[in-house]
């Protein structure tokens, strides 16, 4: 097992403005592709390493990292726990985005982690150039929610209840119908300039009602909005 030391380069030699980076990953192999690739692209520092759930809680609170690459299945911890623990306990602000690493046959724990306050999720086969610009999304304050992949999301989440939480059924009530057409826009993985495209609004106007759907519903990014829209029924897959 690898100890709980950071990685990477000396603090001293990294950029103020870097996003800084903690990788949760307990193959050894893994976290060291993941260190070389992102230590490779400017603007972007590995400051640690963490080989199970446990870890990553400890050097998230030591390093306050801008962005953590979560995976899921981890001894001692799972990511799932170790991304609710990190969000619930952080002292940070804003607190650290969770970028969870999956593959299709974990759908349902994607879910699981989104609920849990995630900020998106890659495949463990996404190539380099489409991780390093996930990191950059999220470090943003964007959500990662790539269509394709929340596709077959959503068709997992829909075969298992999955009771609504009442305050958030009577924020929904809440809602204009504006605000419902957004969300279900979000719902389906758009982004801002293709919302704005589909319901003939300017990209700002798409943000204002992003920002208040956030507000209303209780949600800290877009992916928790996705969550929200389809355990309130505001969007029932396969309709469109």
């Amino acid at each position: 097992m690898m100890s709980d030391v950071t990685s990477g380069d000396d603090a001293a030699s990294r950029a103020p403005s870097d996003i800084r980076v903690l990788i949760a990953d307990d193959e050894a192999l893994i976290r060291a592709g993941f260190t070389v690739l992102v230590n490779s692209a400017p603007g972007i520092t590995v400051v640690g390493e963490a080989s199970d759930g446990v870890q990553a809680v400890r050097q998230a609170r030591a390093l306050r990292p801008d962005v953590v690459l979560m995976d899921i299945r981890m001894p001692v911890m799972g990511g799932l726990e170790a991304t609710k623990v990190i969000l619930d306990d952080s002292a940070q602000d804003p607190p650290p985005r969770i970028l969870v690493v999956t593959t299709f046959d974990e759908d349902e724990h994607v879910f699981a982690a989104l609920r849990g306050g995630a900020s998106g999720f890659v495949l463990k086969d996404t190539p380099p150039e489409k991780l390093l610009d996930a990191i950059r999304v999220v470090a943003e304050g964007e959500a990662l929610l790539a269509p394709t992949v929340t596709r077959r999301l959503i068709a997992a989440f829909a075969r298992q209840p999955h009771p609504a939480a009442q305050p958030a059924q009577d924020a929904l009530a809440q809602l204009t119908e504006r605000e419902l057409d957004v969300l279900r826009q979000v719902a389906a993985g758009k982004s801002n300039p293709e919302i704005a495209d589909a319901l003939y609004l300017s990209v700002a106007t798409v943000k204002t009602h992003i920002s208040r759907l956030l507000d209303k519903l209780g949600c800290r990014d877009r992916a928790q909005l996705v969550v929200v829209a389809y355990e309130t029924g505001a969007v029932i897959p396969g309709q469109r």
